[in-house]
């Protein structure tokens, strides 16, 4: 069974994973290089905006998930977030992703937070199943979002 640690520990596997995330998530990208976000990721592994759990196999990275102090330009308002959710596709289907989730709850959860902030695209539904919900639908990167809430 995969294991999950934090980025931190394997510093290593953070540009591999900051590119995942720039090319599923390209829209929210489309204006920031490449570098530029490894950078800032990698250095959110220390300075806690992006605080990443990893799942491994062996040393193979498989996924992961973010705790993040901020997420969404127009709503700095609200935080911490769950961002950055991604697992490779040819390790899906294993429960990965609801275990990375749920390891960034039980970590925000030992930091004293109360409630956690996610937005989402397409799904909406998977994450409603697993306990958030809906705080509401807002426009951007030219598609209806769901921003949604879960309480700790």
């Amino acid at each position: 069974m995969p294991r999950l640690d934090w980025l931190a520990h394997h510093p290593h596997h953070s540009d591999t994973f900051a590119g995942w995330i720039h090319r599923q998530f390209h829209y929210e990208y489309a204006s920031q290089p490449l570098a530029d976000w490894q950078r800032e990721f990698a250095e959110g592994q220390g300075n806690g905006d992006w605080q990443c759990l990893i799942a491994l196999e062996g040393d193979q990275l498989l996924g992961g998930a973010a705790l993040a102090r901020a997420d969404l330009a127009h709503r700095p308002d609200l935080g911490p977030w769950l961002a950055c959710v991604f697992v490779d596709p040819d390790a899906r289907g294993q429960g990965l992703a609801e275990r990375l989730i749920e390891g960034i709850c039980a970590e925000a959860k030992a930091k004293g937070v109360a409630r956690m902030y996610l937005h989402t695209q397409d799904k909406h539904d998977y994450y409603a199943k697993r306990g958030w919900t809906l705080l509401e639908n807002f426009q951007a990167w030219d598609q209806q979002q769901w921003l949604m809430v879960r309480d700790l």
